[in-house]
């Protein structure tokens, strides 16, 4: 058994340093190194934590590895500042190591290309139950008993409770304790994954960010909310908590949403689908196709990003199809954005009566030449969203829907600091957003032909005036 989980200064400590381009230099736990020096950790290097962005923003370069071991020095640093600042709470180093372990290990279910992967398999396997945090609990237990870790986790005095302890932060159920808000806070969404990828993919993409997390962990405690225990923070941080949710838009409407970005993951998307049934990955119990690793984590391992090369300089004609989209896409070869629009409160119940495979039947009919034949068809059309969930438009928001997470959130004053306030936005300013979400629709054409284009953007325009949204041209 460990004498001391945490070994003071002096003492040998078999830990590793990293040199992070975000945090400096970050010194992790030698079991966090454990967990890092496994295949199933090392294959996160492969994975780009933005997809399809990187093919538009060059600097959008860096992968899940390194968010993920941000995320576990940003959640021990917030834990060990609670631990320190409120000694009654009882927090023990135990509770701070497997909050760092499951900062860690809470992505090792991404996909290629990230979110991507996840949009992928809910439209092949026609399911939305299917999220990245449960496969990251599924490969964090393949990778305790891949590589024997169990015997370690216990040397460290973590036990098999801890374990459990461990999988409810990355993907387990609401819970209010307050170690469970630290890595993902399903109440209000203020939590340390944020805090990286705020500063991470703003630092590659070149973006400017307003928020200090170093100043949230300054000024966090820990109070009593009618019988609930919440890490809160300071009145005087208000600011610096809206500015957090502001640059999650930001990065949302900037970079994540963009209209390029989108339609190269559509387009790598639809080469996966075409691929699906010809590339057979080997996994524990004989080989499965690109959409059914996500129940074999010995075939999941092997599946990154460089799935997209494999297709594209393929010899098989059988990935003749995929190949040729991820050829356009090597070439600029992309679907043309045509127009974008969004909806009005008059028009979201007719809208929200068709899915996307209806209102690209409806945009094709609209446009014909003078025997009432239709200039385009309805696989000439893209709609940016195009996933099987018959959602119409994409969202925008803080995190909560039309709602404003920070009403969830709550502050202490400096004259009283076990008191959890509340702060509601017209005690803040009254330049904050009176909206927290917001929705709109793009529509790509595949043919780049200006004949093509200027159908569909006909097309499109006598679809948004029958529906009375607004149409923007995009040039």
């Amino acid at each position: 058994m460990a004498e001391n989980i945490f070994p003071s200064a002096g003492r040998k400590y078999d830990a590793r340093v990293f040199n992070d381009p975000i945090h400096g230099h970050i010194e992790l736990h030698p079991l966090c190194i454990r967990i890092i020096d496994t295949p199933q950790f090392q294959r996160l290097r492969y994975i780009k934590q933005l997809g399809g962005c990187y093919l538009v923003f060059p600097g959008a370069s860096h992968n899940r590895f390194e968010h993920s071991i941000g995320v576990s020095h940003l959640a021990g640093k917030l834990a060990k500042a609670i631990q320190q600042r409120q000694p009654e709470l009882a927090i023990t180093d135990q509770d701070i190591l497997c909050v760092q372990i499951a900062g860690l290990c809470h992505d090792l279910g991404h996909g290629p290309f990230s979110h991507m992967f996840q949009d992928f398999i809910h439209t092949v396997r026609q399911s939305k139950e299917w999220k990245h945090e449960k496969a990251s609990v599924q490969m964090f237990e393949h990778l305790l008993e891949e590589n024997n870790l169990r015997p370690v986790f216990e040397s460290y005095r973590l036990t098999p409770s801890d374990i459990i302890f461990i999988k409810e932060q990355i993907a387990g159920p609401f819970d209010e304790e307050i170690t469970r808000q630290i890595v993902a806070n399903k109440r209000n969404g203020i939590d340390v994954d944020k805090w990286d990828y705020f500063a991470r993919d703003c630092y590659h993409l070149g973006i400017k960010s307003g928020f200090d997390h170093h100043r949230f962990i300054g000024f966090c405690r820990v109070i009593s909310d009618d019988g609930v225990m919440q890490i809160c923070n300071r009145d005087k941080e208000v600011f610096n908590v809206y500015d957090m949710f502001h640059i999650r838009s930001v990065l949302h409407r900037t970079a994540y949403q963009h209209k390029t970005a989108k339609i190269v993951e559509i387009m790598i998307t639809e080469a996966l689908q075409k691929a699906d049934e010809f590339i057979m990955i080997e996994g524990k119990d004989g080989k499965c196709k690109i959409s059914r690793c996500i129940d074999d984590m010995v075939a999941y391992t092997k599946l990154t990003d460089n799935i997209y090369h494999n297709i594209l300089y393929s010899s098989d004609p059988c990935l003749s199809e995929a190949r040729d989209i991820l050829r356009r896409i090597e070439s600029r070869k992309l679907y043309k954005c045509v127009g974008h629009t969004k909806p009005s409160e008059s028009s979201k119940a007719s809208v929200s009566k068709g899915d996307g495979a209806k209102i690209r039947e409806q945009i094709a009919s609209s446009v014909k030449n003078s025997s009432g034949e239709p200039l385009i068809t309805v696989d000439d059309i893209v709609l940016s969203p195009v996933l099987f969930r018959r959602r119409q438009f994409v969202k925008i928001d803080y995190g909560k829907e039309e709602d404003n997470p920070i009403d969830r959130f709550r502050f202490y004053a400096k004259s009283d600091l076990n008191k959890a306030i509340s702060i509601k936005k017209e005690q803040v300013s009254p330049m904050l957003p009176s909206y927290f979400s917001y929705q709109f629709m793009v529509v790509y054409s595949r043919k780049l032909d200006s004949e093509s284009i200027k159908n569909i953007s006909t097309g499109f325009k006598s679809w948004c005036k029958k529906n009375n949204l607004m149409e923007c041209e995009v040039t």
